[in-house]
């Protein structure tokens, strides 16, 4: 069977949505890693399938009276290793297929990092940006008892994503605590500090991205002190990366976000940059740098590109115009399966997804141990232990694809399925 005969069926009309390409991607790779592997069908299938798929309606009453109606999701892909874990989206192109690919790729990163977790994700098909404060807290609250049944600290714990925070984990942490009878900390991770967060939960993904780059740059020969960073996606991930990664000696030289860009060669000021965003202004009108367009950002000569927005943006019509020497995956899906077979015909380096920016439930991870505990790791303590899940990680990918001549994705995907797959084997099929 075909992975266009596994993949739900869509309209030619639908054919070209993100979420369905997404799905798509994310079923490409595991029939590549299954097929290294040498498992036969039956388990391809399995590890094809969603454990549980959920779709719910979202009510809202908004501060005019008006109520309006939107579509919530929630996807365990694989709880064989452990409960599902994943983060929740508010995203207008959210939809089942996209938030399926995100769960089935959640489950190879927790099975590639060591985390005793299955592969989860969850969204809602809305723009936050037109709500309220209160509307959002509503909208959270009201999804949140929708799939309360399908989640907590044993079952499926949710963390923040596109457009959610560690407030909108609070909102969710709390229903569930009220519908509990008790507070249940560990019901959801990214939270703040004062209701059982972790310290450096926030900005551990990105911290993650840069671990995983400093260690390609290694295996590569290349000194990070003065390397060309570009970064695309100037949110939680991307602000953050770029920062991490001007700490680190590195020059970003340009960064963007959905309205546009901006480059300098001397390199830019991130914190001064950050302060122009948080102030209203755009990138493009940043007025120490030049305005560049998203496309202008993914062809710049650079030695290292940052993808850290959404899934599909390096595709078969722009992977050619791609002349960074490496690419170092921030967002989840970012490259198409036609993208990567053409980046790695022109030499350049991807770190995958999947090791790339597993930073963020590295430390949620943390975050559910310490409240599963009731207690609490410093900042420098948690540093550490992230460090060492990224190092682990990340040798054991190198050293795969090393061994097997295998691209880092399809080492990465090699090991994480495998991993579940021989936890499958394991427990067996009941009954």
């Amino acid at each position: 069977m075909t992975v266009e005969e596994l993949a739900p069926p869509v309209s030619a009309p639908d054919r070209a949505a993100p979420g369905a390409l997404a799905h798509r991607a994310a079923l490409s790779q595991l029939r590549d890693a299954t097929g290294i592997l040498g498992l036969d069908e039956g388990m391809y299938r399995l590890l094809a399938t969603p454990r549980r798929s959920l779709t719910v309606s979202v009510p809202l009453r908004r501060e005019n009276g008006r109520v309006e109606v939107y579509s919530g999701y929630r996807v365990q892909h694989n709880l064989t290793r452990g409960p599902g874990k994943g983060g929740v989206r508010f995203h207008p192109d959210s939809d089942i297929d996209e938030v399926t690919a995100l769960a089935m790729w959640m489950t190879w990163k927790c099975a590639l990092l060591g985390l005793p977790y299955g592969g989860a994700k969850g969204g809602i098909a809305i723009d936050p940006r037109g709500l309220t404060l209160s509307e959002k807290e509503r909208l959270t609250r009201r999804y949140t008892q929708e799939i309360l049944p399908f989640i907590g600290p044993d079952k499926d714990i949710p963390a923040p994503d596109v457009n959610t925070d560690e407030s909108t984990m609070a909102w969710m942490m709390d229903t569930y605590s009220v519908n509990a009878g008790y507070s249940v900390h560990g019901a959801t991770t990214g939270k703040p500090l004062t209701v059982g967060g972790s310290n450096g939960r926030a900005g551990a993904t990105s911290r993650g991205v840069v671990l995983a780059a400093l260690d390609a740059m290694r295996h590569s020969h290349l000194d990070p002190t003065g390397r060309t960073i570009a970064v695309q996606g100037f949110g939680k991930v991307g602000a953050g990366a770029a920062r991490f990664f001007a700490d680190e000696g590195c020059r970003v030289v340009a960064v963007s976000d959905i309205s546009g860009g901006c480059y300098r060669a001397a390199g830019l000021d991130i914190p001064e940059l950050e302060a122009w965003v948080a102030g209203g202004e755009s990138l493009a009108s940043y007025p120490n740098a030049d305005a560049i367009t998203n496309r202008e950002l993914l062809g710049l000569d650079v030695d290292v590109l940052v993808p850290a927005a959404m899934d599909g943006v390096l595709t078969a019509d722009n992977a050619g115009d791609v002349r960074a020497r490496m690419i170092v995956e921030g967002a989840n899906g970012p490259t198409s399966p036609e993208a990567d077979a053409i980046l790695q015909s022109n030499g350049v380096t991807v770190v995958p997804d999947i090791l790339a920016n597993a930073g963020g439930v590295v430390v949620s991870y943390l975050e559910w141990v310490q409240n599963l505990q009731a207690f609490s790791w410093t900042s420098a303590e948690v540093d550490r232990k992230l460090c060492v899940f990224m190092q682990n990680a990340s040798r054991s990918v190198w050293a795969l694809a090393g061994e097997k001549s295998l691209t880092l994705r399809r080492a990465a995907h090699v090991i994480g399925v495998g991993q579940v797959a021989e936890a499958h084997e394991a427990r067996g099929l009941f009954p």
